[in-house]
């Protein structure tokens, strides 16, 4: 069988600036995400690099039977992970009693149960390879998220996961890294119902280009947690010793401001 890079949510932001990075340097990808043409795109652009061409699997993440078919589709090829990237999620902005609750029960699908699965699935061919898990989570992680409560426990959920597999697997050989960005102009900010200005904050925000590398050398270092940037390593010391009862209002009132249906 022969040893891959699978990328998930690779169809644009974060997750196609991985495949790039993952491409320059020498490894082979399977990219995953719904939107089969803007993955056949990004193959095409890859392949024009002069790089092995990419295999594409279009395919629904959020669906139960997501990870029994791609692990299908990959054996079919010959084809098993060496390196499993978890990038695929959406966020939602709103109150968590008013916002869709199938909506919001789709997030957890897509952002924890995928990722969980995908992560174990294919524990046995990563340590055979002596490879990792890059699991993309959020500086979200770090607190509540009242405004957005859904998606930042459910990130909290993706670092929690990463660092105790990180512990659990290192005897296998295997690299376990959560990739914590910040802000990062993309269309997560559409998806989830957020003001671009967000997106563009001068302290916080960097481009999926600069996320994607710096999760790519912190994970080939063999890094627990990659915090993307300097002013995100700020805001995450800052949360660590602002008590909660103080920073959950400001929180929301950010959240709140940064809704684009406020």
């Amino acid at each position: 069988m022969k040893p891959i890079t699978l990328i998930t949510g690779a169809s644009g932001g974060i997750g196609a600036a991985l495949a790039r990075v993952f491409a320059e340097h020498g490894h082979e990808l399977v990219l995953v995400a719904r939107r089969e043409a803007q993955l056949t795109t990004l193959a095409d652009e890859i392949a024009a690099a002069g790089r092995p061409r990419p295999t594409v699997l279009s395919v629904d993440l959020g669906q139960q039977d997501a990870v029994p078919e791609i692990a299908a589709a990959l054996a079919a090829r010959g084809l098993e992970p060496q390196i499993v990237v978890n990038n695929a999620g959406f966020g939602l902005a709103g109150s968590a009693a008013v916002l869709s609750r199938d909506e919001q029960l789709a997030m957890i699908d897509l952002n924890v149960r995928t990722l969980t699965a995908l992560s174990l699935t294919f524990v046995d061919s990563v340590a055979r390879h002596r490879g990792g898990i890059l699991n993309v989570a959020s500086v979200a992680a770090f607190m509540p998220g009242p405004g957005m409560a859904v998606y930042y426990a459910s990130k909290a959920y993706v670092l929690s996961f990463s660092e105790a597999l990180h512990q659990e697997l290192r005897p296998l050989g295997i690299k376990v890294t959560a990739l914590c960005p910040g802000p990062v102009p993309t269309e997560f900010q559409a998806r989830a119902g957020l003001r671009e200005e967000r997106a563009q904050s001068a302290l916080l925000s960097l481009s999926a280009e600069r996320v994607a590398r710096l999760g790519y050398h912190g994970f080939m270092r063999g890094r627990r947690v990659v915090i993307a940037g300097v002013g995100n390593k700020i805001a995450v010391f800052l949360v660590r010793i602002v008590p909660n009862a103080v920073l959950m209002p400001l929180l929301h009132w950010g959240t709140r401001f940064a809704a684009r249906n406020s």
